[in-house]
């Protein structure tokens, strides 16, 4: 756009177009910067649904999961202290759990902000989750990085003493 708009200037004058250029060349900058960091404020995060890849973060022998299903969850997806149902994807050779196994999972970080009483919001980086089995006791015995204490609520507080760090 700066070369079409110089090439039908050229009739102005060198030393005015030397000027425009500059100041047209910082303009387009300033407007591709503001186009970017709009967009990235405006990127939505959405629920944990269906085929959504989540790390996990217990010792387990589990990577990544892939998750199947949402249980007792909403219309759209599973949200944090959420159970689902994954596949497992990536695993360690010596670990509990194998490669291509379906286990149940409770969701500890969710890049999903979520309202607290207070009027705070938490949000994370990433997807996580914690494996666990059919009642609810984890498979893992250690919880790695921060866990939100809203588990508490959802009734997964050995996940909460296993943990790390409590945000």
């Amino acid at each position: 756009m700066a070369a079409a708009l110089a090439s039908k200037c050229s009739r102005v004058g060198r030393s005015f177009l030397g000027g425009l250029g500059n100041n047209l060349s910082g303009l387009l900058s300033a407007s591709h910067e503001m186009t970017c960091n709009t967009f990235l404020s405006q990127q939505q995060r959405t629920f944990i649904q269906m085929r959504t890849i989540l790390k996990v973060v217990d010792n387990s022998g589990a990577k990544k999961v892939m998750c199947i299903q949402a249980l007792k969850a909403r219309k759209k997806g599973a949200r944090l202290g959420d159970t689902i149902v994954a596949s497992v994807k990536e695993a360690h050779p010596n670990g509990k759990v194998k490669k291509g196994k379906v286990v149940y999972g409770v969701v500890v970080r969710a890049a999903m902000q979520r309202g607290r009483c207070d009027g705070s919001e938490v949000k994370f980086d990433d997807n996580a989750v914690v494996l666990v089995d059919k009642q609810g006791q984890p498979i893992g015995t250690r919880v790695f990085g921060p866990v939100p204490h809203e588990l508490r609520k959802k009734k997964h507080v050995k996940i909460l003493s296993l943990a790390e760090h409590i945000a």
